[in-house]
């Protein structure tokens, strides 16, 4: 009898902690666009490759430090595992090194920092 009162009350607790699990029930806000992990990826690399293309057309610094800000920014949407997360997170630490340089009105190590920033985007495609 002490036995069954033990594997019912583990039953029991088992099944109340699956039927109010905050991971079964999770989903995204109203109003909030959530992307798959290679979409998002592709929305940063093309942000990044706006910002690249104002730094190599001439435009002031800190019109390139908003573009590579709006980049960061987008790069948050990209969760796919830890891996991802590590080199997104170095891939993001480039384009804060950019932002920075832009705003020095550094435009060619800006330039230099956007084309590491999107090899690295890209490359996080192959970790998904």
């Amino acid at each position: 009898m002490k036995i069954l009162k033990t594997i019912l009350l583990s039953l029991s607790i088992a099944a109340s902690m699956s039927a109010v699990s905050t991971s079964a029930l999770a989903e995204t806000d109203k109003g909030r666009v959530t992307y798959l992990p290679a979409e998002a990826i592709d929305i940063t690399t093309a942000k990044i490759k706006t910002a690249l293309d104002a730094a190599t057309s001439g435009s002031e610094g800190v019109k390139v430090a908003d573009l590579i800000k709006d980049a960061s920014d987008s790069s948050k949407e990209i969760n796919a595992n830890d891996k991802v997360d590590n080199a997104r997170s170095k891939a993001n630490a480039k384009l804060k090194s950019a932002g920075k340089h832009a705003r020095e009105s550094a435009l060619q190590e800006a330039e230099q920092e956007l084309k590491e920033a999107m090899k690295m985007f890209e490359a996080l495609k192959s970790l998904i």
